[in-house]
């Protein structure tokens, strides 16, 4: 009964947070920690249960994670190889790869901890599940919310939809991913002017070393030769960060409207780090994602995710480093 009420609690908690802000990674975790609590208190539920399905329940509960964990490792090697072939090798292109071999490795070491049986290995071994164990929890938490936050739809009027940049190739052209996101920002402008308000879209990026021009120039040369009335554009062509993009845009809205509301189109993989950077830069609007390559996706989820976690790396590496420290401790005392 406690981890129901438990996990009521937390869902509350998420649902408070939701509705004072969704763009918070307290509501990740929230959400996360209602569903463990849940799942523990169905576990206590096993014992009434007939004894041939507590059996059959238990088996399944002790293969599903082992066999999960395979098949995950297998997808993400799968996976960055793909990224490599169509992508070239590049440290961003890698991370699914990594991320897959270092499942292997720690799944290679808890099996030699457990046919050696050494001490000091089992106690490392269990520092480092921990500290796996902990980051997954959080990187299933973004996942998961990221997911939800995608699908949290804006029906309000805005002022501005605000197109986030993401370079370009051959120093002046718009690249697939980028377009996708101009594409996805002119269907927001149109159903917005269907509804009698036409707000000012503003292309965002600076000049790259590599660029023949700024960004924002390009992307707003993409819109305007399919048609996208010109006069609506603004061009913020100074930044070279997200958060740059962020700020300089907000800038420009502030100056035209300190009462602004406005939408932030990016890529669906960035979507939910775009809005936790808007929150942190105090930028009023949500952010909407455009549709990117499947293959592309997990790479992407991951540098997104690694992002997120070394913004709050006080947090996360101290209890990172609380956790390996345990371990010592508990070497220490064989």
């Amino acid at each position: 009964m406690f981890a129901y009420l438990l996990s009521a609690l937390f869902f509350a908690f998420f649902l408070v947070g939701v509705l004072r802000d969704r763009r918070r990674f307290g509501n990740a975790v929230y959400l996360g920690l209602a569903f463990v609590a849940l799942v523990v208190g169905l576990l206590g539920e096993l014992d009434r249960l007939p004894g041939p399905l507590v059996t059959a329940v238990t088996v399944v509960l002790m293969l599903a994670p082992a066999v999960g964990v395979l098949v995950l490792a297998g997808a993400l090697v799968s996976n960055g190889a793909t990224m490599v072939r169509r992508e070239g090798i590049r440290p961003a292109n890698l991370l699914s790869l990594l991320a897959g071999l270092t499942i292997v490795a720690v799944v290679a070491l808890l099996v030699t901890a457990l046919i050696t049986r050494s001490r000091t290995l089992i106690v490392v071994t269990g520092a480092v599940v921990l500290v796996v164990g902990y980051v997954s929890f959080l990187f299933l938490c973004f996942v998961c919310y990221a997911f939800l936050y995608e699908r949290l739809r804006v029906r309000r009027s805005v002022d501005f939809v605000v197109v986030l940049g993401s370079g370009l190739v051959g120093g002046d052209t718009v690249p697939p991913l980028l377009a996708g996101r101009l594409d996805r920002a002119r269907a927001l402008f149109d159903a917005q002017a269907a509804r009698g308000n036409q707000p000012v879209l503003i292309t965002s990026g600076g000049q790259g070393p590599d660029e023949n021009l700024p960004e924002s120039h390009a992307m707003a040369d993409y819109l305007i030769a399919g048609g996208f009335p010109a006069e609506r554009i603004v061009r913020e062509d100074r930044s070279r960060t997200t958060e740059e993009n962020l700020l300089f845009s907000k800038a420009i809205m502030t100056a035209a409207d300190p009462d602004y509301r406005c939408l932030i189109v990016t890529n669906n993989f960035h979507a939910f780090r775009a809005a936790l950077t808007a929150r942190r830069t105090g930028v009023r609007g949500h952010v909407i994602g455009a549709p990117t390559a499947p293959y592309f996706r997990p790479s992407a989820t991951i540098r997104e995710f690694v992002a997120v976690f070394l913004t709050y790396k006080v947090v996360n590496l101290g209890v990172c480093l609380l956790i390996a420290a345990s371990g010592m401790a508990a070497w220490l005392r064989l």
